[in-house]
């Protein structure tokens, strides 16, 4: 502290003294973190403003600190070592709005900032100007977002004017921009947003035929025994099609609760695959589609959870004969890759195929190629969603290659644990 204190040309008899105040404001923001709801990045900002107030105060002339602090040699240097050790965008300004100095996050941000050159300018957003003009006026700290198109971002920035004299009419000599992102934020509520939406949509469909089957039976087809019995069949299928729906909902909010979690049992893929697909094949006859099971003769051993991998396969291979049963073949193959240390298994069907428009999407909530065929297939829109965050949650992939007209395969890529190690021993 004593050895920046003399870099900055703080004087040897107020050196002690800036020293401690600068001490003493750490601890308290330290304890204030430690045992309070304020926020860590706050904390770090305000002990930033206060090292600049010291700074300014210790190193001044009288009235004219901001000339002292302009003239120094270390000035910018030693702005920009501070903004350095902030996690967000950061810029000071002097009060006629030239550079002092900058991160390298801010650079992100406005790629034209140049030190001694207008910020405002190179930044170019009319409220943030707005925000600087109001904080120079009436020195108190100012709040602003905004956004970017290209690329599609929002940000919240906080304007703290920093000055070396308590003073209503004093011009503060810095002014510290953070840029906090909030794109992470705005784009999870988005999400959630359309999340909702979907699902109540999806929900709202068989809701209303359960209710206008309820009516007509409830009136004119009342005493109709033909009617009745082709009604209740449907209403059992759209019962049915919630069910499946708030199933899903529930196994992907699980999955997400433990995805930080990865499962350590050792499990065998072949006989959960031949489980699976023992499962379909009353699926597999009505469609009139073969599953053609390509296994190496010793166990493919991977770290997982064998009900969430299930989960995965069926997924996988009910769609398969689903969407790919004009191919009348499905074809389920396992590799090792020594070089990535992975297993793969990949589940291909021969059918139509998928459009390349549609494959970046297709794990997406919701998101189907085609919405009637999907919902008369008895799809929810969720199962490669669950297929991607199983995968995460386990540390492996999911992959998708398609030629239009030649089917589609879906790979699923797991990593294998190393020779020798105990998790390479199935337990019985």
């Amino acid at each position: 502290m004593s050895g920046f204190l003399r870099r900055w040309g703080v004087a040897s008899g107020e050196r002690f003294r800036a020293g401690v105040i600068i001490a003493a404001t750490a601890l308290v923001l330290t304890a204030l973190v430690l045992f309070s709801p304020l926020d860590a990045n706050h904390a770090l900002v305000a002990f930033i403003i206060l090292t600049l107030v010291v700074l300014i105060a210790e190193t001044g002339e009288g009235d004219q600190p901001q000339v002292v602090a302009s003239k120094s040699p270390d000035f910018g240097t030693l702005l920009d070592a501070v903004l350095s050790g902030l996690p967000d965008a950061a810029v000071a300004l002097n009060p006629r709005g030239l550079v002092l100095a900058f991160n390298e996050q801010a650079t992100q941000i406005a790629p034209a900032l140049r030190r001694g050159e207008h910020g405002l300018i190179a930044i170019r957003i009319p409220a943030l100007m707005d925000a600087v003009q109001q904080a120079s006026r009436n020195g108190q700290p100012q709040r602003v977002e905004f956004s970017t198109r290209v690329p599609d971002r929002w940000f919240e920035v906080f304007i703290f004017p920093v000055t070396s004299q308590i003073s209503e009419t004093t011009v503060p000599d810095v002014f510290l921009l953070t840029f906090h992102d909030l794109t992470p934020m705005r784009r999870v509520e988005e999400m959630r947003v359309d999340f909702v939406a979907n699902a109540s949509h999806e929900l709202r469909t068989p809701l209303a035929a359960l209710s206008g089957f309820i009516e007509t039976l409830q009136g004119p087809a009342r005493e109709d025994t033909a009617a009745r019995e082709r009604f209740l069949e449907i209403m059992r299928a759209q019962a049915m099609r919630m069910a499946r729906l708030i199933d899903d909902l529930l196994s992907l909010s699980r999955i997400e609760l433990s995805a930080h979690m990865r499962p350590e049992t050792p499990v065998d893929l072949i006989p959960i695959v031949r489980q699976v697909a023992d499962g379909l094949q009353t699926l597999a006859r009505d469609r009139e589609v073969k599953i053609q099971i390509n296994a190496p003769a010793e166990p493919v051993i991977v770290l997982g959870n064998r009900d969430e991998l299930i989960r995965v396969f069926e997924n996988l291979i009910e769609n398969a004969l689903k969407y790919g049963a004009s191919g009348k073949r499905v074809e389920i193959d396992f590799t090792r890759d020594k070089s990535a240390d992975e297993a793969r298994v990949s589940v291909r069907d021969f059918g139509p195929g998928i459009a390349p428009e549609h494959l970046p999407r297709l794990t997406e909530r919701f998101y189907r190629v085609d919405v009637a065929d999907s919902r008369a297939q008895g799809g929810t829109g969720l199962g490669l969603a669950l297929v991607k965050h199983i995968m995460n949650r386990h540390r492996g992939r999911i992959s998708i290659a398609s030629i239009w007209g030649q089917g589609a395969t879906f790979t699923v890529q797991l990593p294998i644990p190393s020779a020798g190690s105990p998790a390479a021993e199935i337990v019985k």
